[in-house]
């Protein structure tokens, strides 16, 4: 899925989630290759995850960091929060996203808590269900968050008003 995020124009941040040493065997022994996962952000609400792989480290790095940058996406808001609870899957790997109150800060495990502090969300409350994998938790939220919705665009789908979705 493509995006029209400009990732040359954002201040993107970005932060190395996993390093892992690959092996593939081959006839004449074992070619050791690098594994990494970056997560990019702005911290306003732009947010993406990216996978590469090289025989050397800053390599690898490099083209995982491309990688996120294309896979960019919007994160809705509502202030520092989360519009609604969510699950984002993304192979075993499952999160439940939470909004929380003003003050709480970003409650979440492993890879989950880079990828929701990257989206800049600073009060929301994270649960990683099945997968300990690293590389599956940082898609898994970021599944959860592609899937947010806001109150607006509920009410534009449904030709409705806010107040009247929200009751």
């Amino acid at each position: 899925m493509r995006n029209n995020i400009d990732a040359s124009r954002a201040e993107l941040k970005e932060t190395i989630v996993n390093i892992r040493r690959v092996a593939k065997t081959v006839k004449g022994g074992r070619n050791m290759r690098f594994s990494v996962t970056v997560v990019v952000g702005d911290g306003a609400g732009h947010v993406g995850v990216g996978l590469g792989k090289a025989q050397e480290i800053p390599e690898a790095v490099r083209k995982a960091t491309e990688d996120a940058k294309k896979n960019l996406i919007t994160v809705p808001m509502v202030g520092t929060t989360v519009p609604h609870r969510n699950i984002g899957i993304f192979g075993a790997g499952k999160v439940l996203i939470m909004p929380a109150a003003e003050g709480t800060g970003v409650i979440a495990g492993s890879s989950v808590r880079t990828v929701l502090e990257s989206a800049g969300l600073k009060d929301v409350r994270a649960k990683s269900i099945g997968s300990d994998n690293t590389v599956n938790m940082a898609y898994a939220a970021l599944e959860g968050l592609k899937s947010l919705t806001t109150a607006e665009k509920v009410a534009k789908l449904r030709g409705k008003s806010v107040s009247e979705i929200l009751g």
